[in-house]
């Protein structure tokens, strides 16, 4: 564990403990309620990690890290940002998928490109934006966040 994670972990028990101090009936209500949501949550959580790992068991490290890889990275980004713009996958599963995508031999450009449009982009759920915020609102938004996250990516292939 490294020392940002253990400098978390102290201070999210600091202030537990407060909010016990201040008021335990409260946070004790508070830890239940947060038990139970997370409860309900489990049964998606363990789906959506079974359907990654069966994802990436069909596809060899050679496959990933040929077309993410070493190929053309304008090529594999922009397919990257297409598959993620489509993909439907929360964030807190994402940031797993994506640094074993890197492991297996993924250039740092398209994985990014992936990871910004699947949390930025919605085409899945580009019918209900729509339909709450208009059709030229919810265009302008996925399209800019598109460009935006191709541009992320590419800051991102030069910082790191």
């Amino acid at each position: 564990m490294d020392i940002f994670t253990k400098g978390l972990w102290i201070i999210t028990i600091l202030w537990l403990v407060v909010s016990l101090i201040k008021d335990k009936k409260r946070t004790l209500n508070a830890m239940k309620m947060s038990k139970n949501m997370m409860g309900n949550m489990l049964g998606q959580i363990i789906g959506i990690l079974f359907l990654i790992g069966l994802i990436l068991t069909f596809i060899p490290p050679e496959m990933i890290k040929e077309y993410l890889g070493s190929s053309n990275t304008l090529f594999a980004t922009v397919i990257s940002a297409i598959v993620g713009s489509i993909t439907l996958i929360p964030a807190f599963v994402a940031f797993p998928l994506v640094g074993s995508i890197v492991d297996m031999g993924a250039s740092i450009v398209p994985a990014v490109a992936f990871l910004t449009t699947l949390t930025m982009v919605g085409f899945v759920t580009f019918n209900l934006e729509k339909q709450e915020f208009g059709k030229k609102f919810a265009i302008a938004r996925n399209s800019l966040s598109f460009i935006f996250a191709i541009l992320i990516s590419m800051v991102m292939g030069v910082i790191l």
